[in-house]
């Protein structure tokens, strides 16, 4: 399937779980319910004032937390994830591969791993692709913030992607899947192995990730 493909069936499955484990169910997001990751993709989408705020700091950060914890906890639960199932408006559907796949992959997982009894899903060939793919394109400035660490990132099949940072070498290998999320923060609940430097080691387990 296309990275859209993909992005949409990521959406479909975690609406669908959405649904079936209820508005107050924990995420993997600090301090979120199931109710503010559902508010978070509506005011995502629609909400284009709040785009600042996705990725900035300050004052813009706090205007989408308002607007998305207010939408949390006054909105109807079920309308909500129905306005994420039916997916992004006409303007941006056809960034809807770009902008969605690796946003609703991790969510997914923030979802189905809040529990202690996940496991990691298997057999997932061309979106595991498409996820080494970006990360190839994406995995720098993600780890832009690690200090003095060398870092590769590695398939278990082989396949590596030079990070390019100078400093003690570290090799983080993992399926896609489980690298993505541990790039995006959510480190305790991936199956990876980070080897290297011992220092190098502990930076990529505790430093800073993310966008």
């Amino acid at each position: 399937m296309s990275a859209r493909e993909w992005a949409q069936s990521e959406r479909h499955a975690l609406c669908d779980l959405m649904d079936e484990v209820g508005p107050d169910a924990p995420t993997l997001c600090e301090g979120w319910t199931v109710a503010h990751m559902a508010a978070h993709l509506v005011v995502r989408e629609r909400r284009l004032d709040t785009g600042p705020g996705l990725v900035m700091s300050g004052a813009p950060a706090r205007h989408t937390a308002r607007v998305t914890n207010r939408l949390a906890e006054r909105g109807d639960f079920t309308s909500m994830v129905d306005r994420v199932r039916r997916g992004p408006p006409l303007f941006l559907r056809f960034v809807d591969g770009a902008m969605n796949l690796v946003e609703f992959v991790v969510h997914h997982e923030d979802v189905r791993r809040a529990g202690e009894a996940w496991v990691p899903r298997t057999g997932l060939g061309d979106l595991d692709d498409l996820l080494w793919e970006r990360m190839g394109k994406g995995a720098k400035m993600m780890c832009r913030g690690l200090v003095d660490v060398d870092l590769t990132l590695a398939r278990p099949g082989g396949d590596t992607i030079h990070v390019g940072k100078a400093g003690r070498p570290a090799t983080l290998t993992g399926e896609p899947v489980e690298l993505v999320n541990f790039l995006f923060g959510r480190r305790d609940r991936v199956e990876v192995e980070v080897t290297g430097d011992e220092g190098a080691v502990h930076e990529v387990r505790t430093g800073r990730l993310g966008i």
